[in-house]
């Protein structure tokens, strides 16, 4: 009899008890002379002991302002020191911090801002095309609960700070002392393809122990420096990235508020990183230079790549060329806090390109028919669910979508095709809506795409499927071309795959493109390039 697809993540480590602002106290006190932030940007640097002395007076400022427990406020803002000292100090008083997508316009805003009831919103003042003070202004009056907006590098985030004044230690190691670590403590909206996006709900416990043994995974120590070019707004840089370096006592490095490659590889170079993060097409961006030879990356031994699937090819050239022979694979959501898989540093190389790893200590993974919810045997797809610690609480104020995703034995179904193996890995084949079914047949794009990427004339590829009189779909190749001068056509594209592929999985239309469209934490938006089809 085949075993079940069922692991469970046992380990010798246990489960983290502490507040985020509790662990943040250990670390301060192990590591006060050690460098715990460096924003390359504006040079600035703090020691553990200043940040927590910062996080200290942000979280009184944020006491003298009249934010109580449960209240939620808002951080709307491009990667900068600023953000990672509010996700600290409101963790500090119980607060709960509501990111905002920075690419989010006046209608999605007012949105998150109604409907997680945001008292108070820290913003930046400007990024590319945003002008935030401009877009605040356009649907301040309704929203009602927002009493107030102060702007990082603005005489309006100095009068914040100056009501740190107000508020003494003790009342704010008071306010410490009334926080549980199953608090509510971060509200991330979800980028949803459809409706309005969905606010998960995430506690101290779930987010500090997630960020805590994706570190413990890649063995961060207080010596490792971790270079953040993703977004803190989103759980990568939050949690995978600043939780997971404050809670070893390592380094937090910024290349730069939003991601440039050139800038992300002399951050490396400059601050001597031995940890590298991003998503698929950030590395590939990174590679792609045209000096990318010239920086020095001899200090990387690690990094995370997720996000979305990891192509091989990349794989391969990010630990050959960028010296990160530990890199590891992550594969959650923001629901599950979010890392539920991940390969370790002793995995082979087929492990660590070909699967998404195995599951974390302390949680639960099984793979389910996704209309009967039966486990299946190992090496059949169906739908990936995650129980455990890392959980969301729920979505925010919204029961009945959250008993569309968690069943009544606190399974979260992450709508992700999956395959367990025989030993315990996972590869993800795909999203169950993403699926194309054409004459029939079920195509996963995931394998397409990886074939694809072995493809000379192609840089990056996003394979979907688009509508078909005769088929119901059919496959379309989105394609990145290595060369734009030199693009590879659909008759090379339909060659290069007839030999190895089964004749319904052959893309039958091509698309070239400059770049894919994503969301701000790193997802292609698969429904744009499907929308856009005949464009």
């Amino acid at each position: 009899m085949s075993e079940l697809s069922y692991a469970h993540g046992t380990g010798t480590t246990p489960l983290l008890g502490d507040t985020i602002g509790r662990s943040l106290d250990r670390a301060v006190g192990a590591f006060g002379d050690r460098e715990a932030l460096v924003d390359v940007a504006s040079g600035r640097r703090w020691t553990y002991a200043e940040f927590g002395a910062a996080v200290d007076e942000l979280a009184r400022a944020l006491m003298g302002a009249g934010v109580a427990k449960g209240d939620r406020v808002g951080i709307w803002a491009v990667n900068c020191p600023e953000w990672v000292l509010t996700q600290y100090a409101t963790a500090r008083i119980g607060a709960v911090l509501v990111n905002i997508n920075p690419a989010y316009r006046a209608h999605e805003l007012k949105y998150v801002l109604e409907q997680a009831g945001i008292s108070l919103l820290i913003s930046s003042l400007a990024h590319r095309t945003s002008d935030y003070r401009a877009l605040v202004g356009r649907v301040r009056a309704d929203c009602p609960d927002l009493r107030a907006v102060h702007y990082i590098g603005d005489p309006s985030w100095d009068e914040l700070l100056a009501s740190a004044a107000s508020v003494t230690s003790g009342q704010l190691a008071a306010r410490e002392a009334e926080l549980s670590c199953d608090d509510p403590i971060n509200i991330q909206y979800t980028s949803g393809t459809t409706g309005f996006p969905k606010g998960a709900t995430l506690s101290h416990h779930s987010i500090l122990n997630n960020g805590y043994f994706v570190g413990e995974m890649i063995a961060y120590t207080e010596q490792d420096r971790v270079c953040l070019p993703v977004p803190f707004y989103h759980c990568f840089g939050m949690v995978m990235g600043n939780l997971a370096t404050t809670s070893h006592g390592a380094c937090i490095v910024i290349p730069a508020p939003a991601f440039e490659p050139a800038a992300v590889l002399a951050a490396v170079q400059q601050e001597r990183c031995t940890s590298l993060y991003g998503v698929p097409t950030m590395f590939i961006a990174e590679l792609s230079l045209p000096d990318f030879a010239s920086y020095d990356l001899s200090s990387l031994r690690t990094g995370i790549m997720a996000g979305s699937p990891c192509p091989v090819e990349v794989m391969k050239r990010v630990v050959a060329e960028m010296h990160m022979e530990e890199v590891s694979i992550c594969y959650g959501m923001t629901e599950t806090s979010p890392v539920s898989t991940q390969t370790r540093r002793d995995d082979d190389l087929e492990r660590r390109t070909g699967t998404v790893g195995r599951v974390m200590p302390h949680l639960e993974v099984k793979v389910v028919d996704p209309v009967t919810g039966v486990t299946l045997e190992r090496g059949t797809a169906g739908e990936l669910c995650t129980r455990g610690y890392s959980v969301m609480l729920g979505y925010w104020q919204d029961p009945e979508r959250t008993a569309q995703v968690i069943d009544p034995g606190r399974w979260m179904h992450t709508g992700d095709l999956a395959v367990m193996r025989e030993d315990g890995y996972v590869e993800i084949v795909g999203r169950i809506k993403d699926v194309i079914i054409r004459g029939g047949e079920n195509v996963y794009p995931r394998e397409v795409e990886e074939f694809l990427y072995g493809h000379p004339k192609i840089a990056d590829v996003q394979v979907v499927g688009v509508p078909d009189d005769t088929y119901g779909e059919e496959v379309l190749a989105c394609v990145i071309p290595r060369d734009p001068e030199d693009p590879p056509t659909l008759d090379e594209v339909t060659e290069f795959c007839r030999e190895q592929l089964a004749h319904y999985k052959i893309p039958r239309g091509l698309r070239i493109l400059e770049s894919f469209p994503m969301t701000v934490s790193g997802k292609v938006r698969k429904i744009e390039l499907r929308e856009g089809y005949g464009a």
